[in-house]
């Protein structure tokens, strides 16, 4: 079976480094799927699960935000932050969707408090998302 290397780098530090066979992203576009020998490009990603396979084995990991950037047989993940299933504490990422859904329900917001809710929302989801999948 053909692979070609992910690799996952925050500003803190590289997150994750393997050979994989298939990788799905969510861009901003939509979600995509990239294969070994895909076409060279460049996508800013949302606040999403990606989802990776390791030898038939398919496992996701949070990322939130950043870009992605496919090469020949290597694609690099630069994102705002990622964490790995086991990094998660799931008790935590639900508290932080309630406190996001109830500050989005009480609404009388200025916009900017308003999108730092709907991406606290986003970050909490994805993080129950992976957390969720790998038990």
């Amino acid at each position: 079976m053909s692979t070609f290397t992910l690799e996952i780098v925050t500003p803190e530090h590289v997150v994750f480094t393997e050979e994989v066979s298939s990788l799905t992203i969510r861009g901003i576009e939509g979600e995509l799927g990239i294969l070994p020998g895909h076409i060279p490009f460049v996508t800013p990603l949302k606040v999403a699960p990606i989802e990776a396979t390791i030898n038939g084995k398919k496992f996701a990991i949070a990322v939130h935000g950043g870009f992605a950037e496919v090469q020949g047989n290597k694609t690099i993940i630069l994102a705002e932050s990622a964490e790995m299933p086991e990094d998660i504490d799931l008790e935590r990422a639900i508290a932080a969707r309630e406190r996001a859904e109830r500050r989005l329900a009480r609404g009388g917001q200025d916009r900017i408090d308003q999108r730092r809710a709907e991406l606290a929302l986003q970050r909490a989801v994805t993080r129950i998302s992976v957390a969720s999948s790998s038990k």
